[in-house]
Formats: structure tokens, sequence, C-alpha cells
């Protein structure tokens, strides 16, 4: 059974994150927990990743994440684990990607895992002001939704998670937090309940996952940038 953790200050110590708490990544340049997954006072599997990305920007990622719909430009994020990808939703909006959903097949922990992406603003996280926020505590963007398991037969989805991908600006990049949280599904709100919904493999093969995309991410995303985006036709 997993193991919760009461909830106490995680500012302070190892608890990992709940996800109303989520501003505090933005008042808090460092947590005590920065990488790997452990459960929640809430029974969320709390899943902890951040990469170190040179010559890359929050434009470049906001670029990214509304750029990369078929399977060929999924596969240069991940290779060996990702499989297929499509896209549902306004395309080419001045949002870039809010409102549309990232179909994916992908290996995560060795296990294939069919999942809808369903991309929000980060008002829904970070609270209404998030803009003057974000600029006052030097983040360029987050990338920010809801992620369930796609059933690609019938097109349905059961919504189980949240991701959120942080940026805060370096002088020469960026660095990415990433912060997922997995067993938040409609009508359970039980925490024993909740961490009983993630399979074992899940936590730490998302943290390794994440981790590994996000590196080959870094390594070419400003070659694709310069090369694919408006900016670089104009």
């Amino acid at each position: 059974m997993a193991k919760l953790i009461p909830r106490s200050d995680p500012t302070a110590n190892l608890e990992p994150l709940c996800l109303q708490d989520a501003r505090l990544l933005l008042e808090n340049n460092y947590l005590p927990f920065e990488a790997g997954c452990a459960f929640n006072a809430d029974g969320m599997c709390h899943v902890a990743a951040s990469t170190y990305m040179p010559g890359v920007t929050g434009e470049m990622l906001d670029w990214w994440f509304g750029w990369i719909h078929n399977t060929d430009q999924y596969k240069l994020w991940h290779p060996r684990d990702h499989v297929f990808s499509d896209w549902e939703g306004p395309r080419g909006n001045t949002s870039l990607y809010i409102g549309g959903h990232h179909l994916v097949h992908e290996y995560i922990g060795g296990v294939m895992s069919k999942l809808k992406i369903s991309f929000h603003s980060p008002a829904n996280y970070f609270g209404p002001n998030f803009e003057s926020d974000f600029k006052k505590y030097g983040y360029s963007t987050a990338i920010c939704g809801r992620v369930g398991i796609w059933d690609d037969l019938n097109n349905t989805v059961t919504y189980t998670g949240h991701l959120i991908h942080l940026i805060k600006d370096e002088p020469d990049g960026c660095r990415m937090r990433s912060r997922f949280w997995l067993g938040d599904i409609d009508g359970i709100t039980d925490p024993a309940v909740r961490a009983s919904l993630t399979p074992p493999h899940l936590g730490l093969g998302l943290c390794k996952h994440a981790t590994e995309e996000m590196s080959i991410l870094a390594s070419i995303l400003p070659g694709l940038f310069e090369k694919h985006s408006r900016k670089a036709k104009l």
C-alpha cells in the first residue's frame, strides 16, 4: 500500500507538493522535493523532474507544444519511447496550444500508455494574475494541462492527472521544472483510494521518461525553432 505523507510544510521538508499548492513553485526557486516521486497527503503520486536547457527560451517551448502534432515530429522528442501522435482541437491559434489536445502512444516505465493531454491556461493552477506573478518571480511561461487515459478506438478519455512544465529564465537558457500529479479522477477524493489507482511502475517511470525527453528536447529545440518557426519565415 502506498505510503501517504501527512501534510505539513513542503518548503521546509521532503513532503511532495499537493496540487492546490502549485503556486509555491513560483515563490521558491528550489523546494526540498525537486526530483523523484512520492504520494502526497491527498493520495496523488507527485512526480518532480528538473531539466536545464541551455540556449532554450520560454518562447521556443510555447512554440514547440503548438507545433508538435504528427508522429514524425513526436519521435524527435524521444525516438525510443514515443510511438504515435495526433492532435485534436485548435491549431495555430494565438495561444498556440491552449484548448487543444495531444493524443499520444508512448512507453512510460516500459509500459505502453495511450494518453490524451488537454492543455489549459496557467491560470487554472497559478491564479488569474499568473502573468504578472511570472514576471515577478522570473518565469517566462508554463505548459499546463490535464492528462487522461485515452481509448483510441472509441475516442473517449478518463482524466487521471495533471502536468505543469514551469519555465524559469536563466542567463544562458532556461530551467524546466516539471511536475505531475497522478490519481486525480472525478468523483474520487479519498487519499487511500486515489493512491491505489496509480500503477506501481508509473511514478518512477514517468520521472525517468520526463528527464530523458526534456534533455533530448533541449538539444534539438533551438535548431528546430530557427528552421520552422514563424519568425524564421519572416
